[in-house]
């Protein structure tokens, strides 16, 4: 096992890592930019570097200042959380040349899953369902149409190396295929420095479903159930919850051990998850994420399994020691991503955050990094924290994440806890009755009706 961990991140994922690494014994390092001096994982930590100013280019992007560090402080491996350089091959293999190990998969699976178009290809050939559409590279507006008339409209033109909602577009007929193809391309090469693109059939209204896998490197590969995230704002998840309310128990062990199944014949080692839209009873896989995701704590709750620290005894070298029949599922648990935002305009607001008091009681958990009197920087991610609920059924989660929502204080900074606390109460969501788009429309009619 490892003596020390250098944690390459900040906010609530870095004391996330933290935690997990005092519960084993482990050594920790944190790293921060000039902005983050009084982040509670850099009190926390055993050590801790500053690694540059403010700007994430020049402190948590800045590869060979996280390496320095680490070599410093006699760090063993490189915890990259989220974000930032945790889907960076060039970052791994660094940190590997310098006789270090990186926390999550091998380089070269990173970067296999790091391109869109190279991450279809190999899910097709893993047995995963995909999209129809364009096998590889799109280089030519007359391409893209010939593509569009293949597979009939509505497509979506996707950068091959995007991310977030960036260098994607919708393109319904022939003449918006034309301005969707150059403004996608140039919009990849602007955001990613690599103007790639494909071209797959657009679904009109799917959910987002996503299936948390778990690896070792000795071939044993389990998975921890899906998670359903479609509730998005730009692309952007705002609340998730598991297990889906869209599926039934045949499709839940279905998708779950194409996913597992999928990994195992890929090869896969480390925690990862593997995205699909679903529609019409039918799932197709939209990407991998080669890391740990922000949601993975709705995981934990109902299989009792603590993700990250899974994700370090596999980096480490030890076998899951279980398999997919010692994997249980218990209850139901939503996650609300509460950001410093305007609940209304969505504009960040940073400041001093004045009274913090998060909620308690009986399955109730808060994953922060802030507290009172902190001053929330302008310059990264607004998240400031993570109210997840568990619960034996959805209706008591339900009832439990209203009253946690009611019972927690943030003073000094707007939050999107009044956002969250109109959209569990709408009927549609009580339901279960939502896809990708619901949120985006909810907002639109909370927009008309003065609300």
């Amino acid at each position: 096992m490892f003596e020390k961990v250098l944690i390459a991140n900040r906010g609530e994922i870095a004391l996330r890592i933290h935690r997990a690494c005092r519960e084993m014994g482990i050594k920790t390092v944190a790293v921060h930019s000039t902005a983050d001096a009084d982040a509670m994982h850099v009190k926390l930590a055993d050590e801790a570097v500053c690694i540059g100013p403010a700007p994430a280019k020049d402190s948590y992007l800045n590869k060979a200042a996280i390496i320095s560090a680490a070599l410093m402080t006699g760090a063993d491996a490189i915890h990259p959380g989220y974000g930032f350089l945790s889907e960076n091959a060039d970052f791994a293999e660094m940190v590997e040349a310098h006789g270090m190990v990186f926390i999550g998969p091998k380089p070269a699976m990173i970067r296999l899953m790091g391109d869109k178009v190279s991450a279809k290809k190999a899910a097709k050939e893993s047995g995963l369902p995909v999209i129809e559409g364009s096998e590889g590279d799109v280089k030519s507006v007359e391409e893209a149409l010939a593509w569009g008339e293949k597979i009939g409209y509505p497509v979506i033109v996707k950068a091959a190396a995007g991310g977030g909602g960036k260098g994607m577009k919708v393109a319904r007929n022939a003449q918006e295929m034309q301005e969707a193809f150059s403004l996608a391309k140039n919009e990849a090469k602007n955001s990613f420095a690599n103007d790639v693109v494909y071209i797959e059939k657009y679904l009109q209204t799917p959910r987002h479903i996503e299936v948390q896998i778990l690896a070792d490197n000795y071939g044993n590969v389990v998975h921890l159930g899906e998670r359903d995230c479609s509730l998005q704002r730009n692309h952007q998840k705002v609340l998730e919850e598991t297990p889906s309310p869209a599926l039934n128990v045949a499709q839940r062990r279905q998708i779950g051990e194409i996913a597992r199944s999928a990994m195992e014949k890929l090869g896969y080692s480390s925690v990862g998850t593997i995205e699909f839209l679903y529609e019409d009873g039918r799932f197709y896989f939209l990407e991998m994420n080669t890391r740990v995701q922000v949601e993975h704590p709705i995981t934990e709750m109902v299989t009792g399994i603590d993700i990250v620290r899974e994700q370090i005894r596999v980096a480490s070298g030890c076998p899951l020691g279980y398999g997919q029949d010692a994997i249980h599922f218990n209850g139901h648990a939503i996650e609300c991503r509460i950001n410093a935002e305007d609940p209304e305009t969505f504009i960040p607001c940073p400041g001093k955050i004045g009274c913090w008091h998060v909620p308690g009681g009986l399955n109730v958990r808060v994953d922060s990094g802030m507290y009172w009197g902190y001053k929330v920087p302008a310059c990264y991610d607004s998240m400031v924290a993570k109210l997840i609920v568990h619960g034996r059924t959805r209706n008591s989660v339900l009832m439990r994440l209203r009253r946690a929502l009611e019972e927690f204080v943030i003073e000094g900074i707007k939050t999107t806890i009044p956002l969250h606390q109109k959209i569990i109460a709408d009927p549609a969501f009580i339901d279960g009755a939502y896809n990708i788009h619901w949120l985006e429309n909810f907002l639109k009619e909370q927009s008309k009706s003065g609300l």
